[in-house]
């Protein structure tokens, strides 16, 4: 009944809790889909009918001629990505195990481990579905040439990690606010359609309209990923470190969000799901 663990050294502790986030990241992959194929040829058809909506949407309002000089598929892509890569940071990261959940009975298992698998589990469908996307395209259809492909892959990262920084914060939320959080994170990602700056280059968007769009970390990560990615195009009105600045001060707020409500937790919070 009574267990002595022995006292392990701190290299000791990092190995187990990477090998833990493993175990939950692979654990919480499969249990929103059971074939691990299957999950990534749903994230492929996703990204192949938002790029195809997209492409018709300018075909038929002729707002091609706005797109960047170069392939204008990949113009779609580099917006649709990062969108598609933000938002469900955002979905992840909320939808992770709280301090009640029945996996927190587990001794190693704690709300951190959780957060981190989840936000890595959407990190690793999506940066599969976007080499399997950009491999077909290039052997299938057209060479493409990416000017700054680390570089760019690099934007892909930010708006992860930008992603996660707000799903934490509406996490530490939901258990006191749960249907205010519910609405917010529903208005913000649906509000990314837009704001996220996808359908537009910013150095061609008028300042009074650059108001509306600035305040988003996606709209610089997707405006400096075109700038990586294409040789005709460097972005004067975004920059890369107004996403990590924000993202760091919501990480922050949201770590101090999520400590005083593990510290709270009552096992009535998840009585009604």
């Amino acid at each position: 009944m009574f267990q002595q663990r022995p006292r392990q050294t701190t290299l000791q502790s990092a190995i187990a809790i990477v090998e833990l986030i493993y175990h939950a990241t692979v654990r919480n992959i499969r249990k929103s889909h059971g074939n691990a194929v299957v999950g990534l040829l749903m994230s492929i058809m996703q990204t192949v009918i938002l790029v195809a909506v997209f492409w018709v949407m300018f075909a038929i309002l002729g707002l091609r001629g706005n797109a960047i000089r170069g392939d204008f598929l990949l113009y779609i892509m580099s917006g649709i990505f990062l969108f598609l890569t933000h938002n469900k940071a955002v979905s992840a990261v909320l939808g992770s195990e709280g301090p009640t959940s029945p996996m927190m009975q587990h001794g190693p298992m704690n709300t951190t481990i959780a957060i981190a698998s989840a936000a890595i589990g959407t990190l690793y469908i999506q940066t599969l579905a976007l080499v399997v996307v950009l491999f077909v395209y290039h052997v299938a259809f057209t060479r493409i040439d990416i000017l700054h492909p680390v570089a760019a892959y690099g934007m892909v990262l930010l708006s992860w990690f930008s992603g996660c920084a707000v799903g934490l914060v509406f996490l530490a939320m939901k258990p006191w606010a749960p249907n205010f959080v519910n609405i917010g994170s529903q208005i913000y990602t649906r509000a990314n359609m837009v704001a996220s700056g996808k359908m537009f280059v910013a150095n061609t968007m008028p300042t009074y309209m650059l108001a509306m769009f600035d305040w988003n970390p996606l709209f610089h990560c997707i405006d400096q990923a075109r700038g990586f990615v294409f040789l005709n195009y460097n972005p004067h009105y975004s920059s890369v470190t107004y996403p990590i600045i924000l993202s760091l001060v919501l990480i922050m707020i949201g770590m101090m969000g999520e400590f005083y409500t593990r510290k709270h937790a009552s096992r009535s919070w998840g009585a009604g799901k």
